[in-house]
């Protein structure tokens, strides 16, 4: 399945790659959230040698290992791009500038487009409207950024809220946690 991914000078990072006929898990790429114990059995199986025979506890282990990962949660993290001329300007500048708070209806008027129009191309691009879509944006550089040291006051204003408690909500909102206690697990 082709992806892509960004890791951040303070991220440890491991890799799983599973047959799809091994384990129920979704179709498409996404983001799982990890339990503590998953992690530790990950961490444990990466210490196997690639080329050794799999004995019963290494056997029993992934067989675990799969039907705890086919229950974990998908967290909503990706950012989903289009190819569509108009579409991708829109995410391209705000890519570019997250701290931009034109609204559809402004940005409508920039792409020659009315806003109801330009809502559907939206969804029927991304599957997103068009605010969710911008929030997934906030998220994603949000999570790159704190991962990488930076304060939640200097990503709020970098992102453009009014104060860090309002990036704070629509974090919590969006992941179920705050930031600090997102990092913390």
């Amino acid at each position: 399945m082709p992806h892509s991914n960004q890791v951040t000078s303070n991220a440890r990072l491991s890799y799983l790659f599973v047959q799809p006929e091994a384990a129920k898990l979704p179709r498409e790429c996404c983001t799982l959230s990890v339990s503590p114990m998953l992690r530790e059995m990950i961490l444990r199986l990466a210490d196997v040698p690639v080329n050794s025979a799999p004995d019963d506890h290494v056997g029993r282990m992934v067989r675990v290992l799969l039907d705890e990962l086919a229950q974990m949660p998908i967290q909503g993290l990706d950012l989903p791009a289009s190819s569509h001329p108009k579409i991708a300007a829109i995410t391209a500048a705000l890519m570019a500038e997250p701290s931009d708070r034109r609204t559809l209806v402004d940005w409508a008027a920039h792409v020659a487009m009315s806003e109801r129009s330009l809502k559907r191309l939206m969804v029927q691009e991304t599957g997103l409207t068009f605010g969710r879509w911008r929030r997934q944006l906030h998220l994603v550089i949000a999570l790159r950024e704190l991962a990488s040291g930076a304060t939640v006051q200097r990503v709020s204003s970098d992102l453009g809220y009014e104060s860090a408690t309002a990036f704070i909500v629509m974090f919590k909102k969006a992941l179920g946690t705050t930031p600090t206690r997102y990092f913390a697990s």
